[in-house]
């Protein structure tokens, strides 16, 4: 990486002894802040996550995006130009929030630099931070179709009129092992074709390169001689001091690997025919990266226990669709969505685990303009999720007792009496919309209500008990309606 950083530092020298008349500077953001009252013990989001519908299940957020034009482009032009970008981002709003407004919440997500028409015509090249998407789920504000989300290095983006290809190639290190650093060689590209003015389709792929190097302590290795089972349960260290007492200056040593893994994306949209605004499919089919170790006690003393080898064959499908539809103009606007996610782990057949499950969700909002700034919104959502492994779920206070299969089992690695989740969401209430109608129109002021069904009980963010030792202070509470209301603001800038 250290061309990289030589050419992004030479052509930022660059950049900046350009003259000053050339320049312009631009601010962006976005921001979202509630208040929600919660008389039934939660934290102020309706249920667990954005699988129901982000609406009132999102947490306060703020981003701002600034973009410095050191050579603007010329429109019409194919004249070279240069932009610096940098964004911080991050879910600290004061008194709405645990960290109650602290910037220590906040992070520079994004810096990099654009060069346009440098060598090449219609190239755009990056250098930095590399994320690139095809396009929002706006209903559930996930990006299936991302990539280069970890990466910071190069890529040049050839932009002609029928679409665009990339091609990158960077570092994703730092972005998926923060303090425990290694390596991890990331090259991909994506290519998107626009059919006219009705449709466009888009590919994408990368891959994470992580060499074996012996020696380097935040390599990926394996501990030999130890089962799947003792690391599930973090007895890795009872069952060698079991099998070997008194030996525990001789616990095996790690095994050095290396590991890969890999991201491929998809998209297609088509609309502005008849009712239709726009529909947009997007897919992501991945191998997840390993995981490095975990920690035990080993006679007193910590021990690590290096799993590469139980983490490496996970995989996920996700595919999500919206569509936005114009069912009355300038009276009713509809978006529906549907999210499908397959995720497996070969190596698990034991425990209940987000890494093996299947969920699957739809989402349907109907907005109603009842002046064009003032609008009345529906929402609602109903979402599955299944667990592989058995029972991962809680349907009742005293569910602890039932464990495997239904049965108790003091030993057992399932959590509650059922393998499935099945959650309802309705929310409704009146929309301030000072710029016009538009279901993603912002500014946003809402006055909302929300009631989540589910089968787990008290599937929201709480502190309640959840054990039923006879020695706690609280009680257990059996609940599975949840209510909140909400005054929200949302804007884009």
């Amino acid at each position: 990486m250290s061309f990289v950083r030589g050419l992004a530092a030479g052509t930022l020298a660059v950049a900046l002894a350009t003259p000053a008349h050339a320049q312009s500077a631009h601010v962006g953001g976005y921001f979202r802040v509630m208040a929600r009252p919660d008389l039934q013990g939660g934290n102020g989001a309706l249920g667990y996550w954005n699988l129901y519908g982000r609406l009132l299940n999102e947490r306060p957020y703020g981003m701002l995006d600034f973009r410095f034009d050191v050579l603007e482009p010329q429109p019409g032009s194919s004249g070279t130009w240069t932009s610096l970008h940098a964004r911080i981002e991050g879910g600290a709003v004061g008194n709405a929030e645990p960290s109650n407004g602290s910037l220590g919440n906040l992070r520079m997500s994004q810096v990099y630099m654009r060069a346009g028409n440098v060598g090449l015509q219609d190239v755009v090249w990056q250098i930095g931070t590399l994320e690139y998407f095809f396009g929002d789920l706006g209903l559930y504000d996930m990006r299936p179709a991302t990539v280069f989300f970890n990466t910071v290095g190069i890529s040049a983006r050839y932009q002609p009129k029928w679409g665009e290809l990339q091609v990158g190639f960077g570092d994703s290190g730092f972005g998926m092992l923060r303090d425990s650093y290694d390596t991890i060689l990331t090259p991909g590209g994506t290519a998107r074709v626009r059919l006219g003015k009705h449709a466009e389709i888009g590919v994408g792929g990368e891959a994470f390169i992580e060499p074996q190097v012996a020696g380097n302590r935040n390599g990926q290795y394996q501990t030999p001689g130890i089962t799947y089972e003792d690391y599930v349960r973090g007895e890795v260290a009872q069952s060698y001091l079991e099998e070997f007492p008194d030996l525990e200056d001789f616990f095996p040593d790690p095994v050095p690997r290396s590991a890969a893994s890999w991201n491929a994306v998809g998209y297609l949209g088509f609309g502005n025919a008849g009712p239709l605004i726009w529909n947009s499919t997007f897919w992501n089919y991945r191998r997840v990266h390993p995981d490095k170790k975990v920690t035990e006690d080993l006679a007193g003393e910590p021990v690590d226990i290096y799993i590469h080898d139980f983490t490496d064959e996970r995989y996920e499908f996700n595919l999500g669709n919206e569509m936005q539809l114009r069912l009355v103009p300038d009276y009713l606007d509809a978006a529906w969505g549907t999210f499908y996610g397959n995720h497996w782990d070969r190596d698990n057949d034991l425990q209940p685990s987000d890494r093996d499950r299947r969920v699957a969700s739809t989402v349907i909002r109907l907005q109603a303009y009842i002046t064009p700034t003032l609008h009345f919104l529906v929402e609602n959502s109903f979402a599955s999720e299944w667990s592989r492994n058995g029972n991962a779920y809680r349907e009742h206070a005293d569910s602890i007792f039932a464990n495997t299969d239904g049965r108790p089992d003091v030993r057992g690695l399932q959590y509650g009496d059922s393998d499935t989740r099945r959650t309802w969401q309705g929310k409704g209430g009146f929309v301030l919309n000072p710029t016009g109608r538009g279901i993603y129109a912002r500014p946003s002021l809402r006055l909302l209500y929300g009631i989540q069904r589910s089968n787990q009980n008290n599937a929201f963010g709480n502190a309640f008990v959840e054990s039923i030792d006879q020695y706690n202070d609280f009680d257990n509470v059996e609940q599975h309606t949840h209510h909140v209301v909400a005054a929200e603001a949302e804007v884009w800038f």
